[in-house]
């Protein structure tokens, strides 16, 4: 049976290598990758990759997915970190054995999604960013992946094609 993967991004200012590595890794494996954001229209990267989501994350049912990424870069924290339906997605993937996977600054968006507590992750160093994860009790580790059961973090693009590996693998068990 094929796997499906949401892949969510920012509307703005998303890492462009941790979308397209892992999203070109995952597609030469035979996984179907969905790509959500918080708003229509183009969204731009960093480095000014031009993706067009298939989906806005409101009209996402997690139930479709064995995994969801969500994507690092600057935009998270702004469009990201706190939004409700994009936490919804996780909780309820994770709540439902599925895949749980976030790289930069996106694991942010796990703690507040109250998912990392005890768990070993990784993340881009930033005072925001371990403050964030420490408040919710994540166990903070160097490495550039961590995989803990199905919560899997990277630490940055210089991780992306590593993160996707990992995501593969692990979905393809």
């Amino acid at each position: 049976m094929e796997k499906k993967i949401l892949m969510i991004i920012a509307p703005k200012d998303f890492r462009d290598e941790e979308f397209h590595e892992p999203k070109a890794i995952l597609e030469k494996k035979g996984i179907k990758v969905t790509v959500a954001s918080t708003a229509t229209g183009t969204a731009k990267g960093m480095f000014g990759m031009q993706v067009i989501p298939d989906t806005t994350v409101d009209k996402v049912n997690p139930a479709e997915f064995d995994a969801v990424v969500v994507v690092g870069g600057s935009g998270s924290q702004t469009y990201l970190w706190n939004n409700l339906q994009v936490h919804k997605i996780v909780q309820s993937l994770h709540q439902q054995g599925g895949l749980v996977a976030a790289i930069c600054i996106s694991p942010v968006v796990l703690a507040k999604a109250e998912l990392l507590e005890g768990k070993k992750v990784t993340v881009f160093r930033a005072a925001t960013t371990l403050n964030e994860l420490k408040k919710v009790g994540a166990l903070i580790s160097d490495a550039p992946v961590m995989v803990d059961g199905k919560i899997i973090t990277g630490k940055g693009p210089e991780a992306a094609r590593e993160f996707g590996q990992k995501i593969a693998e692990s979905l393809l068990r």
